[in-house]
C-alpha cells in the first residue's frame, strides 16, 4: 500500500516520466538516421608526440558524427576508448579511401603519419573517455558526454 502511494505521489509530482529527446531535424528523410540534416559538428583529434589530443566534446544522442583522426607521424601512437566505441553505432572506419564497417573496435594505432574517418550515430548516454594507451595526462584524452 505504501509502495503504491509513493509510486502515485513520483507520478503526480513528475518526477518520473518518458524521457524525450528533441531530433536535430524534423524530417529525416529516405537515409533516416544518417541524413544530412541529422549531422553534428565533427570531432577532431590531432595524434601528436607531446601535442593535446583535442577538445572535449558533448554529443546529442541519436545524431550522426565524424571522427577525424590525424596523425603526424611523429611517434607510433594509438587511440583507444572501448566503452565509448561500444557506446554508438559505428557507420564506418575509413582508411586510404577503404571504408570497413566493424561491429565495435577497441583501438586505432598508427605506425606513421595518416588520417581515419569514424563514422557513427552517438547511442548510451555517459561521459567516456577516449585517450592515448598508457599516458595519465590530461592533454592525452578526450572526455565525449552522451546526452
Amino acid at each position: 500500500m505504501k509502495l503504491k502511494l509513493l509510486l502515485s505521489l513520483i507520478l503526480t509530482v513528475g518526477l518520473v516520466g518518458p524521457a524525450s529527446a528533441k531530433p536535430i531535424c524534423d524530417k529525416l528523410g529516405f537515409a533516416g538516421l544518417l541524413s544530412s540534416c541529422n549531422r553534428g559538428k565533427p570531432i577532431e583529434v590531432t595524434l601528436s608526440s607531446g601535442k593535446p589530443l583535442g577538445k572535449d566534446v558533448v554529443l546529442e544522442s541519436g545524431t550522426y558524427y565524424k571522427m577525424l583522426i590525424t596523425a603526424d607521424g611523429s611517434a607510433e601512437l594509438a587511440i583507444s576508448g572501448a566503452e565509448f566505441f561500444r557506446a554508438i553505432w559505428m557507420n564506418e572506419i575509413v582508411i586510404n579511401k577503404i571504408e570497413v564497417r566493424p561491429m565495435a573496435i577497441d583501438s586505432i594505432e598508427f605506425d606513421a603519419a595518416g588520417e581515419a574517418e569514424v563514422s557513427f550515430i552517438a547511442i548510451k548516454p555517459g561521459t567516456y573517455t577516449v585517450k592515448i594507451p598508457g599516458t595519465t595526462g590530461k592533454t592525452q584524452q578526450i572526455k565525449i558526454s552522451i546526452k
